[in-house]
């Protein structure tokens, strides 16, 4: 089975607000998957529409930055990366929201989306990136994996998409700004 090409992509705020449908997809489609993103079942297309519509006025004025993975079936992943508008926390931002479609996954996008986010949060002048996921998840793997550390684990810090508390680790990374 040969890879899967993905254009990795940040989204003007244009182009966002024309993104909405298809982000609501995935956003559905990880919940749907059991991905403990913050919402509970069940959990719809027309609702992550919601969601991801009211994320506009944080990408219209810069304060969150989502980046799209497009392949031959649309976005099969996203992240965003928020900077915090505090001035003794400009030097940092908080890598949130990173999904890959189901129909996507173990072809290494989520790696590249991760290396996309370092990137670009290094290019923001950033020094320091933070995380937090589900402990023992897929994605905690992907995290260690890629050189991230785990400062901390809050036991029942958040509900999965079924309601049942699971615990959350905590992660930083320090970067070089490019």
């Amino acid at each position: 089975m040969s890879a899967v090409t993905h254009a990795v992509s940040r989204l003007s705020a244009d182009e966002f607000r024309d993104s909405v449908k298809d982000l609501a997809g995935l956003l559905a489609d990880t919940v749907d998957g059991n991905a403990s993103v913050g919402f509970l079942a069940p959990f719809g297309p027309d609702a992550a529409a919601a969601w991801w519509s009211a994320q506009q006025p944080a990408v219209d004025d810069g304060s969150l930055a989502v980046w799209v993975a497009r392949g031959p079936r649309g976005i099969a992943g996203t992240f965003s990366l928020a900077r915090s508008p505090k001035p003794n926390s400009r030097h940092r931002a908080e890598l949130v929201k990173l999904m890959v479609h189901r129909d996507a996954r173990g072809q290494g996008l989520g790696r590249t989306l991760l290396a996309t986010a370092e990137e670009a949060a290094a290019r923001a002048g950033a020094t320091l990136l933070l995380l937090d996921t589900e402990t023992d998840s897929p994605a905690e793997h992907l995290y260690r994996a890629a050189g991230w550390t785990r400062y901390g684990i809050v036991p029942d810090y958040a509900g999965d998409p079924s309601g049942t508390l699971k615990d959350c680790s905590f992660y930083f990374k320090r970067l070089t700004p490019s």
